[in-house]
């Protein structure tokens, strides 16, 4: 499994419309409303938004990863979004974010979630993938990035 394969049109928001952190994840989690997956989407929204009051998921480098692990979804559903204006988000370098990158599993699968959280991570360390995602303009584009940077990595 690998990330890009985790995502789909429906699920990437190449411009965010919301600039306050609750917002975003609001509206990257919105895009799981009919979806399939998801037993009940308020829960996966007080799963997100708990996690996210205990510490900040703005990791750095103006990228967010809010995430959370619930029964209210039968498999691991994930969703990115990115904005040209910034999002104040609270983020531990103090800057403001850019891409946002959305993971909810199921609790049984902690490992699964771990090496998900750490692929994130590490991909949004390199700065010039970081910039092909903010220069990105649709949906077909940025799968495509997330295809190509992970082409090299072993699947989780």
């Amino acid at each position: 499994m690998k990330l890009f394969e985790l995502l789909s049109e429906t699920t990437i928001i190449p411009e965010l419309k919301s600039t306050e952190k609750i917002d975003v994840i609001n509206e990257l989690i919105d895009l799981f409303k009919d979806d399939p997956r998801v037993k009940d989407i308020e829960q996966v929204r007080e799963t997100v938004i708990a996690r996210e009051k205990i510490m900040s998921t703005g990791v750095g480098k103006n990228f967010a990863i809010p995430h959370g692990k619930t029964e209210a979804v039968t498999d691991v559903i994930c969703a990115f979004g990115k904005s040209t204006a910034p999002i104040e988000y609270d983020a531990l370098d103090q800057q403001p974010v850019h891409l946002v990158f959305l993971i909810v599993g199921q609790d049984n699968l902690v490992s699964l979630h771990i090496k998900l959280l750490s692929r994130i991570s590490r991909m949004m360390t390199k700065d010039e993938f970081r910039e092909k995602l903010i220069q990105a303009a649709t949906t077909a584009e940025i799968l495509t990035i997330f295809r190509e940077e992970e082409a090299s990595y072993f699947d989780l």
